[in-house]
């Protein structure tokens, strides 16, 4: 009975560990755009939602194998893989840049949404205090030393963020035939942005950052086994909440014709009222603190992540594969911790601000994916009998396809903007997938031809 009791004691605390990762990604981006879904099409994008946590699963879990089975974080795993390649140099500044850049960017949104989370509890209260406050808590969380205590500090918020959302949506006694039916049927709207709202589900659950964040935090002793149930049930319990906030979202459209969903818009001044007017005020109060616990667990992680990076591509390492500074690159976290503080001083409008870290994410996303294909493919790294299996191959081969869509899209659309072309959501979706593909095919030869010339050595 006591062996029994410490087995489930210790799997307990492996699923709170690597819920640092759940913490990572459901962030206000999570809330914004899952809202925005249930808002404008009810339940019938829930299935973005499980094919991203699908695919959030199968590159954690690719991430930290390749950890395990290298002694490598993917940061180091990456610089070994170009390692006498001209290209190393480049891909590294790119990635290390894109990384800093893009949690600079999300700081800013997270910590707006978890003010604004604040603030439709406190309505009173001036959001700099808010501000203030969040930078303070979340230095100091920084300041911690020990990686695995960090990790139980955010896990802990996940499942109180979880309960919350969780509960809201479940009093507001959504059909569960509609949920069934969109979480398990994909469908396309006949409405205009349905393809770049699928894509930006993707984009908030499947974070670049969070790959290296959950490579980083991959223990000595941990085994595979442990490690795959560990995010396995983080990952698919951020799922269950990404989608409890969708399902929330309905309630602000339930019953209106279409062309009143168009023209109500999207607002969480009108959430709000909407949860009270349908559930009761306490329902406002939870949800309000939920959106506050996903931007202060994301405004703690998007620094550590960029920090963790940076350390794991230029920091010089000992024999045993430990950093010999591991806090020279601790002024990387309190300089993207610093930009979303100033950010916040100044009362940017939190939603443009989300959106923003989100096109930026959809920039950096794919070329982390294929590098994380190439790395799990390369005997160099992995080792002969290490080397990723056909299932999964061909699962990182969809989600590399899905995640250069995501790219493409974002380009195209910061091009657009900049000389004032307007390209059709549906045409823009369309041609994305098509080039996606074919970059996704030739990325695929490229490395099997070279997996097979490795084996042949």
């Amino acid at each position: 009975m006591g062996k029994a009791l410490t087995r489930v004691k210790n799997r307990i605390l492996n699923i709170l560990f690597w819920s640092i990762i759940s913490a990572a990604f459901i962030g206000p981006g999570t809330v914004t755009t899952a809202t925005k879904a249930g808002s404008d099409f009810q339940f019938q994008l829930l299935w973005a939602l499980s094919f991203s946590t699908l695919a959030c699963l199968v590159l954690q879990e690719a991430s930290a194998r390749a950890t395990i089975y290298s002694k490598m974080n993917l940061g180091q795993a990456i610089k070994f893989h170009f390692t006498g390649s001209k290209a190393q140099v480049p891909v590294l500044v790119m990635i290390v840049g894109a990384i800093i850049l893009g949690c600079a960017a999300y700081e800013t949104g997270n910590i707006l949404g978890s003010v604004e989370g604040l603030s439709l509890v406190f309505t009173n209260v001036d959001k700099r205090l808010f501000v203030a406050a969040i930078a303070l808590i979340a230095g100091l969380a920084l300041s911690l030393k020990s990686l695995r205590s960090m990790a139980n500090f955010m896990g802990s918020f996940v499942f109180i963020m979880g309960a919350t959302f969780i509960t809201t949506a479940v009093f507001a006694k959504p059909p569960v035939e509609e949920i069934i039916k969109g979480m398990f049927l994909p469908r396309f709207p006949d409405t205009s942005g349905a393809g770049l709202l699928v894509l930006g589900l993707v984009g908030t659950t499947v974070v670049p950052y969070d790959l290296f964040l959950g490579s980083n935090v991959v223990q000595k002793d941990t085994t595979v086994k442990d490690m795959r149930i560990g995010i396995s049930a983080a990952v698919i319990l951020g799922g269950f909440i990404s989608m409890a906030i969708l399902c929330v979202g309905t309630e602000m459209t339930r019953g209106l014709t279409p062309e009143a969903v168009k023209n109500l818009g999207f607002s969480y001044k009108l959430l709000s009222q909407t949860l009270v007017i349908n559930i009761g005020q306490w329902a406002l109060y939870i949800f309000g603190f939920g959106m506050f616990a996903a931007g202060f667990t994301s405004a703690i992680t998007s620094p550590l992540a960029s920090a963790l990076t940076a350390r794991s591509i230029f920091a010089k390492y000992n024999e045993d594969g430990t950093p010999k500074n591991p806090n020279a690159f601790q002024w990387v976290a309190y300089l993207v911790l610093a930009i979303g503080i100033v950010l916040g001083f100044l009362q940017i409008k939190p939603v443009p601000a989300i959106v923003a870290a989100q096109a930026f994410n959809g920039l950096i996303l794919p070329f982390v994916s294929i590098f994380l294909f190439m790395v799990v493919n390369d005997k160099k790294v992995m080792g002969k009998e290490h080397l990723n299996g056909t299932v999964s191959n061909i699962l990182m081969i969809i989600v590399t396809w899905v995640t250069l869509i995501l790219g493409i899209v974002n380009v195209v659309k910061a091009a657009s903007t900049t000389i004032g072309f307007t390209f059709g959501a549906d045409d823009l979706f369309l041609t994305a997938g098509v080039l996606a593909l074919i970059i996704t095919v030739l990325i695929t030869i490229h490395i099997f031809k070279k997996r097979k010339r490795s084996l042949l050595e």
